[in-house]
């Protein structure tokens, strides 16, 4: 009979526990979802890999220099080169070619939403030793700011290159780029097995950009994160204050773009880091539906988000794309797929503009005097 008597709560509780794990379960889906659009599509040089249509002039090569801290798997498949477990630091070069179909550029150019424009393959992966890889770098971006790119959530290392190719591609960053593939899983359910391993790399994030900073000179690092790669990014330059302090900043710019950061944490943090870098950039928008999902996860808003809890940031330039649309579905992946983001993002680190100069940029003062809204051209 007591059992029975306390039935209704324990079944009350059960279902509580239930509902929550299938709401987790339904978020990672689609969040899986939002950031796993087709990235083998893109508009617009050690082990080697098998290489795909050599043959084929009409096909367009580039080559990503990599970091990464995902254990070797055996294979010599490009592809599967690399697996999704932590492991230790590992350099080199991937090669993604892209092969374009002409006759959907017009139509791509006039219309509201992303329509691919080519083929996006992973051709072959080279692994060179840290210190050849090191040494290289000292030849390249002498006049050029060089620039570390850290990926977000779900992306294997296959999906880590292309999609940094296309954004080394679209930005003119050939030269001075450098991706930084930590150990992300790659898989739809295991969002917060991500947010462990993200936690995990901040030591060798940390590292990484002591490194570049040794390398290169203090202030002369560019920094940009997508999605739940500014995490690292944000974190390891917390970690970096307190030898820090006092120092000139040390990098030049620090780039956040579709941030899945607490804003409350990272107000708390803000005053911390601020004197590291020279200026700070937060791209946000109403239009994220990744991170309103990461919202419903976590319990707060989300740095990347537009709204209120971004009023008063000091001392930073927050850029709100909400006018821009969305593009895809997600509205995740605009620094890939926008080109009115991409244009703005191309007068800021290539141009280094500040938001008061830069084209398409409306202030909202309500927001605050470093909060601006981006629009479309013909909306100026």
């Amino acid at each position: 009979m007591h059992c029975f008597y306390h039935l209704p709560l324990i079944m009350h509780r059960l279902s509580e526990h239930f509902l929550s794990a299938l709401k987790l379960a339904a978020i990672c889906l689609f969040l899986a979802a939002c950031s796993a659009d087709n990235d083998d599509e893109l508009e617009t040089d050690r082990q080697p890999a098998e290489k795909v249509d050599t043959a084929n002039e009409n096909v367009i090569r580039r080559t990503v220099p990599f970091v990464t801290l995902r254990n070797k798997t055996g294979s010599f498949l490009a592809a599967e080169y690399f697996g999704d477990e932590r492991n230790t630091v590992h350099t080199g070069y991937c090669d993604v070619s892209w092969t374009p179909i002409p006759m959907l550029e017009p139509l791509a150019n006039n219309v509201p939403f992303y329509i691919p424009q080519g083929k996006i393959e992973l051709e072959a992966v080279y692994e060179v030793s840290e210190k050849d890889f090191w040494r290289t770098p000292r030849k390249v971006a002498v006049n050029d700011h060089p620039l570390l790119y850290l990926h977000g959530y779900n992306i294997g290392f296959k999906k880590g290159c292309s999609r940094a190719a296309i954004f080394q591609e679209k930005l003119h960053l050939a030269g001075r780029f450098l991706l930084f593939s930590w150990p992300s899983n790659g898989t739809v359910l295991n969002y917060t097995h991500d947010e462990a391993d993200i936690y995990w790399s901040i030591a060798d994030i940390e590292r990484t950009l002591e490194r570049m900073i040794r390398l290169f000179g203090t202030g002369s690092l560019d920094v940009v994160g997508h999605s739940m790669g500014t995490r690292g990014a944000f974190l390891a330059l917390v970690r970096m204050s307190g030898r820090h302090s006092g120092e000139l900043p040390l990098l030049n710019q620090l780039v956040l773009l579709a941030a899945d950061i607490d804003a409350g944490i990272f107000r708390e943090y803000l005053d911390v880091i601020r004197p590291l870098v020279r200026k700070i950039t937060i791209y946000v928008s109403e239009n994220d539906s990744a991170l309103a999902l990461s919202q419903e996860v976590h319990g707060y808003p989300r740095l990347g988000m537009s709204g209120p809890h971004l009023q008063d940031l000091d001392g930073i330039e927050i850029i709100d794309i909400s006018a821009t649309g969305r593009r895809r579905a997600s509205g995740h992946l605009y620094h890939l797929y926008n080109n009115i983001v991409i244009n703005d993002l191309y007068q800021l680190l290539n141009e280094d503009k500040p938001a008061s100069v830069r084209r398409g940029l409306q202030q909202d003062l309500q927001m605050g005097g470093s909060y601006w809204k981006l629009f479309p051209p013909e909306a100026n």
